[in-house]
């Protein structure tokens, strides 16, 4: 396994520069999100924490895998190891939105394989990249398969939605600009499904001193169950945020990553990840997946369940929010929004 470094984003963060978008960042108006106080002597004051959402959903593609596939794609026309069979990719939406953007844009052949279940707003959008197109099975795992055994027939390059090293070193160039808008960041709050986005995010925040919140579906945890388990293990899958979340388990750089110091594992119930969606677009007209809105969804929890702990010990009852300090520095990653906003609730 290639142990993720900080050298590997910066390197990431030189290749892609200039090729994809810079993140936007906006203030989460005052007092709504509330700190929790915890013991506090006479003499301090309670701050009200500091949160900011990360709309990375403006990214070309609609998400943040646009910077892992443009990274790994680069790296490979860097290294002159790119086939004439092109590049192929199973992916639940994303990742094959943003191989195939990345591919287009270096003039290279994509293949995509996505379940059955893909939703339609992606796979019209994916055609849109003059892509080739296979939906297979119902799950993220069986088009994986079928995408294997492609580029074992083709010679195609085969990528990864999210366990591969220049996909999640390119995730973590995120975390880098984030950094430099946001002086004093004290966390980073992210959702997790396979855990490219983490594991590039966290490495990164390790490095500047930054904690990393992970947060997961309840019913779709293939981080939070690995690091209870302390390896790799397979998880059902049945989550309203599975088409972007769906993982059935971790990548070992995610799990690497969640044992290093300052990262904390949350879990949030399907209920949850639908009202801070629908609280994105009440309060800011945003849209955004159900997999975006899960990494807001830990944070607006708060005060109504348990606070979360450490990985790896996973609590009996499980964690559903993660609650700032006074005057803590927050920043929230709303990761993507190829979604239908049709299945919102309009006012």
């Amino acid at each position: 396994m290639h142990q993720l470094t900080y050298d590997d984003i910066k390197a990431a963060t030189d290749r892609i520069s200039g090729r994809i978008r810079p993140v936007a960042l906006a203030p989460v108006d005052p007092g709504a999100i509330t700190a929790h106080h915890g013991p506090l002597d006479d003499d301090h004051e309670v701050k009200p924490c500091e949160v900011w959402l990360a709309l990375e959903f403006m990214q070309h593609t609609g998400s943040f895998k646009a910077r892992g596939a443009q990274n790994f794609i680069q790296a490979h026309r860097d290294a002159n190891t790119l086939p004439e069979a092109g590049v192929t990719i199973a992916s639940g939406g994303n990742a094959g939105l943003a191989c195939a953007w990345a591919a287009q844009q270096q003039g290279v052949r994509a293949t995509v394989f996505l379940p059955e279940t893909a939703p339609a707003v992606k796979v019209a959008k994916l055609r849109s990249y003059d892509t080739d197109v296979r939906l297979v099975g119902t799950e993220y795992a069986e088009a994986l398969a079928a995408c294997e055994e492609f580029a074992a027939t083709t010679g195609a390059l085969a990528s990864h939605a999210y366990d591969h090293p220049l996909i999640a070193a390119g995730a973590g160039t995120l975390l880098e600009e984030i950094h430099q808008q946001i002086p004093g960041l004290d966390t980073v709050v992210v959702a997790v499904g396979g855990g490219g986005l983490f594991a590039g995010v966290a490495t990164a925040a390790q490095h500047h001193g930054i904690r990393t919140v992970a947060v997961e579906p309840e019913n779709s945890r293939a981080l939070n169950a690995a690091a209870e388990a302390g390896r790799l293990v397979d998880v059902p899958v049945d989550s309203i945020a599975a088409d972007s979340l769906g993982a059935r388990r971790a990548s070992a750089m995610a799990l690497a990553a969640a044992r290093q110091d300052g990262v904390h594992s949350i879990l949030v119930p399907d209920t949850e990840i639908v009202r801070a969606r629908q609280a994105l677009w009440d309060h800011r007209r945003i849209v955004v997946e159900h997999g975006a809105a899960t990494a807001l969804a830990g944070l607006l929890a708060a005060g109504r369940h348990v606070p979360d702990r450490n990985l790896p010990t996973r609590p009996k009852t499980p964690n559903h929010s993660y609650e700032p300090a006074s005057g803590e520095k927050v920043c929230v990653v709303l990761c993507g929004a190829n979604t239908d906003a049709g299945t919102l609730m309009q006012p």
